[in-house]
């Protein structure tokens, strides 16, 4: 199985292959407003334990986002327990995206 997280640089690899992996945000609707990644598909914490087998390929590679890395990594686990064996939370959320990858996402 994958590790939990993976890194920024990673996934910015992984972000310019033609079978790039779904990048799941977890954050609220007014955070994913503020600063977002091309892309992304917004699916707030709360709302995924009722939307994910319903939206979501359990066995496609999926990259799960958030501020800081906390509530995408709990949502990871979550996932993991569902049987999405393909999951990963990106270490760092979208602030490191912007501190390490690129600075034109906004930091709020």
């Amino acid at each position: 199985m994958l590790e939990p997280e993976i890194s920024l640089q990673d996934f910015a690899l992984q972000r310019q292959q033609p079978n790039a992996p779904l990048l799941l945000d977890v954050r609220e609707p007014w955070e994913f407003q503020a600063a977002s990644l091309p892309d992304s598909v917004l699916m707030p914490m709360g709302d995924v334990p009722s939307r994910a087998h319903a939206e979501l390929d359990p066995d496609a590679p999926i990259v799960v986002l958030c501020h800081h890395g906390m509530r995408s990594l709990s949502v990871t686990m979550w996932l993991r327990n569902q049987g999405f064996e393909h999951v990963q939370s990106l270490a760092g959320g979208i602030d490191g995206w912007s501190r390490t990858i690129d600075s034109t996402v906004p930091r709020y």
